[in-house]
C-alpha cells in the first residue's frame, strides 16, 4: 500500500514549468565562477551524460550551479518530462529560455552558446550575368539612363547630342526586343519602354527641324494600337504640320485629336480648340477662328483666347463686337492674389519674415508676369481698336479708358491717356488740344503717371528746339521719379545742347546707375567724352555699347570716327568693314571707306568705294568731284566730263565745275567743243576772268577773228578788278585803323562783319591766280587775290552780275593751277603753256 499513491495525492503533473531556473540564466554566465571554469577546463568539453531513464531528458543526474546545491526537479519524479530524446536529438523544452542557449544538447556537440566554433561566415554567391533574365535587364537600364541623358542634353541646350542619344536608345531597345524573342520571353515585351524610346526621338528629330523624321516617328506610334492614348500624339503632329505652314493638314490633325480626348480633359480640349483658332486666323478665315475663340470664351475664358478674339473683330471691322470683346477681355479673372497680402504687417514680426521670404519666390514672379501679361494684351487691344470703334481714335480712346476704369485695371487708364498723347505726336499733333495738353493734365497725378507725362513733354520740346520748356519738365520729370533714367536723358540732353559737357556726362552716369542697361544714357555719355576730347573714355563707352548692340550701324560709325580721331586708320578701316555688313548701301560710308584709303594711297580700293557711293547716292559733291579728278590723273579725261557735267546740274550757280568740263574737253583734244563751252560760259558769267583768258587763247590757236573781241573785253574786265581789289583795301585799312582806337576785339568783329562766309571748296581755290598767272599779275595781286577770297559766294548761293563781289577771282581752271590741298601733290607745270596747264591734285576732298 505504500506504494499505492491517491489520486488526489497526486502530484499536479504541469507544476514545475513556470519555476525560475538559475541554469537557464545565461546573463551571468560571465559572473559564475563555476561555469567560467568549466570552460577553461576539460570539463567542459565532456560529452554528454546519457540519459538512465528513455523518459527524461537529463536522467537521475541532477541538475546543478554555484548558487545553490543539488537538487532533484519535482517532474523528474513520477510522469516523465516531455523533452524526452527521440533518435538522439533533444526537443527543447517548452519552458523560459534563453537565447543563445540550450538545456539539452545533442550528442557529441560541444557547448558553444554564442557559436563561435562555426568560423567565419561563408561569402555570399555572385549573381550570374549569364542568364537571359539578367541581360534583360541590363539592356533596360541602359536604355533608360539613355533617354534621361537626352533629355537633360535638350535641357541644356545642346540639340545634336540629344538626338544622338535617343537614336542610340532606339537601337539598344531594338536589341532588347531580339533578345526577348531569343529567351522566349516574346510576350513580355516593355510597351512602356519601347513608348518612351519612340516618343523622344520623335521630340528629339522635331527640335533638330527634321520634320519627316519626326512625323515618321509619331506615325510609328499612333498606328501601334497597343500604344494607350496613343492619338493625342496627333496633337503634335499637328503642330509640326503648323510650322510648315500646311495648315489645312494641321486642322486635320487637331480635330482627329479633339474627338479622341474626352470631355473630362477639358482643358486640354481648350488648348486643341485655341490651335484650332490660331490655325484659321494664318489662313485667313475669321469667321471659322471667331467660332473657336467666342466657345472658349464661353466655356473657359482666359486672356490669350479674348485678344486673339478682338483681333478677328478687328479684322472683319465689327465695331459692336469689338467693344463687347473689350469688355470681356478685362474681365477675364487672372486667378492670382491681391498685393495687399504682401505687404508685411508692422506689429507681427513672425508674419514680416514669411512675407518676406514669399515676397519674391517662383510663385509670385508667376503671379507677376501673368498680370503683366494681362496688361500688355489689354494695352494693346485699346490702341489697335481705340480708332475703329468710334468717329475719331481720341473718342475711342477715350471710351476705352471709362471701360479699364470701372474694371480689375484702374491703374491701366493713365496709362492710357499716356498712349492716347503718344499717338497725338505719332500724327504730329503738337498743338495744345493734342499731346501737350493731354500730357499737363497728368502733373497733378500720382509721381509715377506724372514723371512719364513730364518725360514725354521734355522729349517733345526738346524735338521743337524749346530747349527751356525742355529743361523744365526734365526737371519735374527727375522729383517726380529721380530714378527716371528717361528723365534723366532728357536732362543731360538739355544741358549739352548748352555746350555744358561735364554736367551732361554727370546726368548720363547718373541714368546709367539707376540703370545700367540704358543704351540711350551710354551712347550719349561716349558722344560727350568726345565733345570733350577724352577720346580713350568715349571709345571705352561705344565698346561697351557694341557688346550691347552687336548690329548697331550708329555705335559702328562712332568707333571708326574714334579710331580715326585716334589715328588708327586700319582700325577704323575695320570697323566700316563691319558697318557695310550692316548697312551695305550706305553711300556716306562708302565714300568714308573711300577716304580712309585714299588718304593711305590706295588708289584702286579708294575708287571702288567711292565708285559704289555714286551708285547709290549719285548727288554728293564731294564724291563726283574725287571721281572726276582721279580719271583726270589717270588720263581718262572724256570719262571725267560726265561727273563733272553732273556736279554742273548739282550747283548751276557754280562757274568752276563748268570751266572743269570744257578743260576736259580741251585736254582731250576736242577744241570745237571746249570752245563752244567756253562760249556758253562767258555768256552767264560774262565777268570771269579765267573763261575770257581760255577764250583768247583758243581763238588765237584756230586763227578766229573774235580773238580781238574777247582780248578787249579781258582787258577792261581785268583793270575792273584791280580798281574793285584797291577799293576792298582802302575799306579793309580804314575800318582796321578804326577799329584800332577801339580796341583788338572789336576791330576783329568789324572785319568778319564785312568779310563774306567763305566758301565750302575756298581751300581747292586759293593758291590759283599768283601761281599759275604770275606773268599776267603784279606782286600785289596775290594778296588782293586772297582779299578777295572771302566775298565768294556759297554754293548755294544764287550768282548775281551786278553784285559787288569780284566772282572773276574766285576761280582759276584746275588745269590751270596746282591744287594745293592737304596730303596732295602737285604735278609739275608745263612750262610750253602760257597759262601753265596743271594736273588737278591727288585729294580734292575738303576738310
Amino acid at each position: 500500500m505504500e506504494h499505492v499513491h491517491l489520486a488526489a495525492e497526486e502530484d499536479d503533473l504541469y507544476s514545475g514549468y513556470n519555476d525560475y531556473n538559475p541554469t537557464f540564466d545565461s546573463e551571468e554566465l560571465d559572473n559564475d565562477a563555476g561555469f567560467q571554469q568549466a570552460v577553461r577546463t576539460s570539463h567542459g568539453r565532456r560529452p554528454p551524460m546519457t540519459a538512465k531513464f528513455p523518459g527524461t531528458a537529463i536522467g537521475g543526474r541532477a541538475l546543478g550551479t554555484s548558487f545553490g546545491s543539488r537538487m532533484p526537479m519535482a517532474s523528474s519524479m513520477g510522469r516523465p518530462m516531455t523533452g524526452a530524446v527521440q533518435d538522439g536529438a533533444a526537443r527543447p523544452m517548452t519552458a523560459v529560455r534563453a537565447a543563445g542557449y540550450s538545456s539539452a544538447m545533442t550528442r557529441g556537440s560541444t557547448f558553444d552558446p554564442l557559436g563561435q566554433s562555426k568560423g567565419p561566415a561563408p561569402p555570399l554567391e555572385g549573381k550570374s550575368e549569364d542568364t537571359p533574365d539578367e541581360k534583360v535587364k541590363i539592356l533596360e537600364k541602359k536604355v533608360n539612363d539613355l533617354i534621361e541623358e537626352s533629355c537633360l542634353a535638350h535641357g541644356h541646350g545642346d540639340l545634336q547630342l540629344s538626338l544622338d542619344r535617343a537614336k542610340e536608345a532606339g537601337r539598344k531597345e531594338r536589341a532588347l526586343v531580339r533578345q526577348r524573342e531569343q529567351s522566349g520571353n516574346a510576350d513580355h515585351i516593355n510597351l512602356d519602354l519601347t513608348y518612351s524610346v519612340l516618343f523622344n526621338l520623335a521630340t528629339q528629330y522635331a527640335n533638330n527641324d527634321m520634320y519627316a523624321e519626326a512625323l515618321n516617328t509619331y506615325q510609328v506610334i499612333v498606328k501601334n494600337k497597343m500604344f494607350s492614348n496613343a492619338g493625342r500624339l496627333k496633337v503634335n503632329m499637328a503642330n509640326i504640320h503648323f510650322k510648315q505652314k500646311n495648315y489645312p493638314k494641321a486642322i486635320k490633325l487637331y480635330r482627329m485629336a479633339l474627338d479622341q480626348i474626352s470631355n473630362s480633359h477639358k482643358e486640354m480640349r481648350i488648348k486643341i480648340m485655341q490651335n484650332i483658332g490660331v490655325v484659321f486666323i494664318r489662313m485667313g478665315q475669321y469667321s471659322d477662328a471667331i467660332t473657336s475663340f467666342e466657345h472658349i470664351m464661353s466655356e473657359c475664358p482666359n486672356i490669350k483666347t479674348g485678344f486673339n478674339l478682338i483681333l478677328c473683330y478687328y479684322a472683319i471691322g465689327d465695331r459692336e463686337r469689338m467693344k463687347k470683346a473689350f469688355q470681356k477681355l478685362i474681365c477675364v479673372p487672372l486667378g492670382i492674389d491681391e498685393e495687399d497680402k504682401y505687404i508685411p504687417p508692422n506689429d507681427d514680426t513672425h508674419a514680416n519674415l514669411v512675407i518676406e521670404a514669399i515676397k519674391n519666390d517662383k510663385l509670385h514672379q508667376m503671379e507677376r508676369e501673368r498680370k503683366a501679361l494681362a496688361e500688355k494684351f489689354i494695352m494693346t487691344s485699346a490702341k489697335l481698336i481705340a480708332p475703329a470703334i468710334e468717329a475719331t481714335f481720341a473718342a475711342g480712346f477715350d471710351w476705352c479708358v471709362d471701360m479699364v476704369k470701372s474694371s480689375q485695371y484702374v491703374e491701366l487708364a493713365n496709362d492710357l491717356e499716356i498712349n492716347k498723347a503718344i499717338t497725338y505726336l505719332r500724327q504730329r499733333d503738337f498743338n495744345q488740344v493734342g499731346a501737350v495738353e493731354t500730357l499737363k493734365t497728368f502733373e497733378k497725378k500720382d509721381s509715377r503717371v506724372k514723371s512719364a507725362a513730364a518725360t514725354n513733354l521734355s522729349f517733345l520740346y526738346f524735338l521743337e528746339k524749346d530747349y527751356d520748356q525742355a529743361d523744365r519738365y526734365a526737371d519735374l520729370a527727375m522729383t517726380a521719379d529721380r530714378y527716371n533714367p528717361a528723365a534723366l536723358i532728357n536732362k543731360g540732353n538739355t544741358v549739352f545742347v548748352k555746350k555744358d559737357y561735364e554736367k551732361a556726362a554727370e546726368f548720363y552716369k547718373e541714368a546709367l546707375r539707376n540703370d545700367s542697361s540704358c543704351t540711350e544714357a551710354l551712347y550719349n555719355l561716349g558722344l560727350t567724352y568726345k565733345r570733350l576730347g577724352r577720346l580713350e573714355e568715349s571709345l571705352d563707352c561705344f565698346l561697351k555699347l557694341h557688346a550691347i548692340l552687336r548690329n548697331s550701324a550708329q555705335v559702328m560709325w562712332q568707333l571708326a570716327s574714334l579710331f580715326e580721331m585716334l589715328e588708327d586708320p586700319h582700325q577704323a578701316i575695320e570697323w566700316l568693314m563691319q558697318l557695310i555688313t550692316v548697312t551695305p548701301t550706305d553711300p556716306q560710308v562708302l565714300a568714308k571707306l573711300g577716304e580712309l584709303y585714299d588718304s593711305e594711297g590706295d588708289k584702286s580700293q579708294a575708287f571702288q568705294y567711292y565708285q559704289e557711293s555714286f551708285r547709290y547716292f549719285p548727288s554728293n559733291i564731294d564724291v563726283i568731284e574725287w571721281l572726276g579728278a582721279y580719271y583726270i590723273d589717270t588720263q581718262f579725261c572724256e570719262k571725267a566730263i560726265q561727273y563733272f557735267e553732273r556736279a554742273t546740274l548739282i550747283q548751276p550757280t557754280q562757274v568752276k565745275w563748268q570751266l572743269m568740263v570744257a578743260s576736259c574737253y580741251r585736254r582731250s583734244g576736242n577744241y570745237q567743243k571746249a570752245l563752244e563751252t567756253y562760249k556758253d560760259i562767258h555768256r552767264k558769267f560774262p565777268e570771269n576772268v579765267e573763261c575770257l583768258r581760255f577764250l583768247v587763247r583758243l581763238c588765237t590757236d584756230m586763227g578766229m577773228k573774235e580773238v580781238q573781241d574777247y582780248a578787249t573785253k579781258l582787258k577792261k574786265v581785268e583793270k575792273m578788278k584791280e580798281i574793285r581789289e584797291q577799293r576792298v583795301k582802302s575799306a579793309r585799312e580804314g575800318s582796321a585803323r578804326g577799329t584800332r582806337r577801339e580796341g583788338s576785339a572789336s576791330s576783329e568783329v568789324v572785319i568778319k562783319a564785312v568779310s563774306q562766309p567763305e566758301p565750302k571748296h575756298s581751300p581747292l581755290l586759293a593758291q590759283g591766280r599768283d601761281s599759275g598767272h604770275s606773268s599776267h599779275g603784279t606782286s600785289a595781286k596775290g594778296e588782293r587775290l586772297s582779299a578777295k577770297m572771302r566775298a565768294l559766294p556759297g554754293s548755294n548761293e544764287p550768282y548775281e552780275a551786278s553784285s559787288q563781289r569780284d566772282i572773276d577771282a574766285s576761280y582759276v581752271d584746275p588745269l590751270g593751277a596746282p591744287m594745293e590741298r592737304p596730303k596732295t601733290a602737285a604735278k609739275k607745270r608745263n612750262e610750253e603753256d602760257e597759262f601753265a596747264d596743271e594736273e588737278l591734285g591727288d585729294d580734292l576732298l575738303p576738310e
